[in-house]
């Protein structure tokens, strides 16, 4: 138990007398009695005597740099004395002058230039961590395709499933509204010149070019992209990042590699879907306009090539990489707080479907100039 008496040494100084165990169970009423004892005494010295102090935890620790910390006049400071050497290098960790109360800051208006420098700074530090995530990650699964045993198969499997079998609902939705939609806006145009069936062509290129892909992208990088920063960025918070690194294993590897891997295998597959669902969707649509069902197929089979479909598959498990990339990035950056994690899964899926457009534009104009 924690025990304090208060003596009076001379005139001019009070004197708390600290004994027993300073410890979280039993310093509640001491530490309360102690503030008391230096609010009563404001003007005289107060000095904390500890030499019967057994033992002291944090919980001590804090109660000592609390009274450290109070602010008073010079000649009437609080000093500690008789504290234990191994006691008193836990307390000399902490400077009470930090703990101080700091008046508030008054809001200073930025100039302009401060403001570019400000952003400039941003910028480059995001550019810096995705060079150096980029470089682990290339490490990492270069790792992995030398070394496929070193690769937690198990977690891929788990991961794959989670990204790509519960997905398949909400991608033959999206996918089955694409090509019902596109089928019926443009025959609704093309019946005015009795061309329906060139309708066939049109949504047999686009979902196989570029919706297909694209769609599914969108799609996971607002489900897969979100649920990677959020995983990760919640192992960040409660240090489990950390914690790996101190047991000597690498984050990338450990928490990267897995999702990159389960998503550069399912978003082709998950497109490849998408695009038969919405072939589908618009040959039902077909049935409106009178083209039968055979006739579609063989317009979408003789107009459609390998390297249309294949070029979307490309363009898939490049979508790929940049969804888990950027999940699990955005997660790794996670800071504290509590609004870090839901911050870091929006940054994920802003940035992903940034990048998923900026990269289907330039996939658009190199495809023009190779004439894929």
């Amino acid at each position: 138990m924690a025990e304090l008496t208060i003596t009076e040494p001379d005139a001019a100084t009070r004197g708390l007398e600290l004994a027993g165990r300073l410890d979280a169970y039993s310093l509640g009423p001491v530490w309360t009695e102690a503030q008391r004892a230096l609010a009563r005494n404001p003007d005289r010295a107060i000095v904390v005597d500890c030499s019967r102090v057994e033992y002291c935890d944090g919980a001590g620790i804090a109660m000592l740099v609390d009274l450290l910390r109070t602010e008073r006049a010079p000649e009437a400071a609080v000093r500690i004395q008789g504290l234990r050497e191994g006691f008193q290098r836990l307390l000399d960790q902490y400077d009470p002058a930090e703990f101080r109360a700091r008046p508030p800051s008054r809001a200073t208006r930025m100039s302009p230039i401060e403001r570019l420098g400000r952003f400039g700074r941003a910028v480059g530090l995001g550019t810096y961590e995705l060079i150096a995530f980029v470089g682990e990650s290339v490490t990492a699964l270069a790792h992995a395709l030398k070394r496929p045993h070193a690769v937690r198969w198990g977690d891929v499997l788990f991961i794959a499933q989670e990204v790509g079998v519960h997905a398949l609902p909400i991608v033959a939705l999206i996918g089955l509204l694409m090509g019902v939609i596109l089928a019926f806006q443009s025959a609704v145009a093309m019946r005015q010149f009795g061309a329906e069936i060139f309708v066939a062509d049109l949504v047999g290129l686009a979902m196989a070019r570029e919706l297909g892909p694209l769609m599914t992208a969108i799609l996971l990088a607002g489900r897969s992209g979100a649920a990677f920063a959020a995983e990760i960025g919640t192992m960040k918070v409660n240090d489990e990042v950390n914690a790996l690194a101190t047991m000597g294993l690498d984050p990338v590897r450990f928490l990267v590699v897995p999702r990159m891997l389960a998503a550069v295998a399912m978003t082709p597959l998950l497109s490849a879907f998408a695009v038969l669902i919405g072939l589908i969707g618009a040959a039902i649509v077909m049935q409106l306009f009178e083209v039968p069902f055979y006739t579609y197929y063989l317009e979408v089979v003789n107009r459609v090539q390998m390297k249309d479909l294949l070029g979307g598959l490309f363009k898939s498990v490049v979508f790929g990489v940049l969804v888990a990339g950027i999940g699990c990035l955005r997660g790794l950056q996670t800071r504290t707080g509590a609004s870090a994690v839901g911050l870091s899964a929006t940054s994920a899926v802003v940035s992903g479907i940034v990048l998923i457009v900026a990269v289907d534009g330039i996939f658009a104009v190199v495809f023009y100039y190779l004439d894929i």
